[in-house]
């Protein structure tokens, strides 16, 4: 509300500056994406110049491919197991996303809404392991893992997504300490049992941030290209991100049938981010919290 009202008392050259400064600062994180999508519709001649030849500069004429080669998205897609590794990603997304957020949810309502003994030292605790970085536990977790038997499977990907990520633990607790705790004792004077309270009354006031808490971890999913290198070693089971590199490795020389399969990874993101932008900027706008 305060920025539509900001925008309301604006002049239109006002406006006209601001969007255009917008529109400026937009266009260094979109140049390499316009890039790519231009290189995906070219030949290796228009990509590369001849021999002897200086480099061309980039200038909108030479991102506008002359003529446009879209057989490239099909070469790609009949270069590489595409739908195997479309299967395998959205699999890992789907387990891991419900895995994520209902662990993280479950964690987040024990700090936000019930008392106990050092409830805050051990949430800090928590907290404290996002600035750990992931290499310094790689090894022994890959130990772990290997000595379980699961190396070679999925399992290392999907299971600890079902034991709470600090983040979304952080997230969720600061949303569920701005929800009234009328509403709780409410339930608990009907009855309800703090199960019933936390999937009855607490999880359908959590859509936003739940919604965002899932945005985040498909994201991760699907980029993840660490987990998959270490963990699988068969190629029917290898995931978008992993089989991109494995493109890169087999069939370097073809930039253009690179760049469209690299297109096609990236459009999936592009189109879930309009689609959940406004839920998105609202779970992230109410997830303030209180002292």
């Amino acid at each position: 509300m305060r920025s539509k009202t900001r925008l309301h008392g604006m002049s239109r050259a006002q406006k006209v500056l601001l969007y255009a400064a917008l529109c400026l600062l937009s266009l260094p994180p979109l140049l390499p994406l316009a890039w790519m999508v231009s290189t995906s519709l070219k030949t290796d001649a228009q990509i590369f110049p001849q021999s002897g030849a200086a480099a061309a500069p980039i200038s909108i004429q030479s991102l506008i491919p002359s003529p446009a080669q879209p057989e490239n998205y099909p070469a790609a897609l009949k270069t590489v197991p595409f739908t195997v590794y479309l299967r395998n990603t959205l699999l890992l997304c789907a387990v891991t996303v419900i895995g994520a957020v209902l662990s993280s949810a479950v964690v987040a309502y024990g700090f936000a809404r019930i008392e106990f003994w050092g409830r805050g030292a051990l949430f800090m605790l928590i907290i404290s392991t996002m600035a750990l970085p992931g290499q310094v536990t790689m090894i022994p977790v890959f130990s772990l893992f290997r000595a379980l038997g699961w190396y070679g499977t999925y399992l290392p990907l999907m299971v600890p997504a079902f034991f709470a990520a600090p983040f979304f633990v952080f997230l969720l607790t600061q949303f569920y300490r701005t929800l009234p705790m009328e509403l709780s004792e409410a339930a608990r004077v009907d009855g309800a049992g703090e199960w019933t309270i936390f999937s009855r009354v607490i999880l359908p006031l959590s859509r936003p941030a739940l919604a965002t808490c899932a945005l985040f971890q498909f994201l991760h999913a699907w980029n993840d290209f660490l987990g998959p290198l270490l963990y699988l070693n068969d190629p029917i089971r290898y995931t978008l991100a992993y089989g991109l590199q494995q493109f890169t490795s087999a069939y370097g020389g073809k930039w253009s049938q690179l760049m469209a399969a690299a297109s096609i990874f990236t459009l999936p993101i592009i189109v879930l981010f309009f689609l959940a932008q406004r839920t998105f900027i609202e779970g992230i706008s109410t997830t303030g919290g209180k002292n």
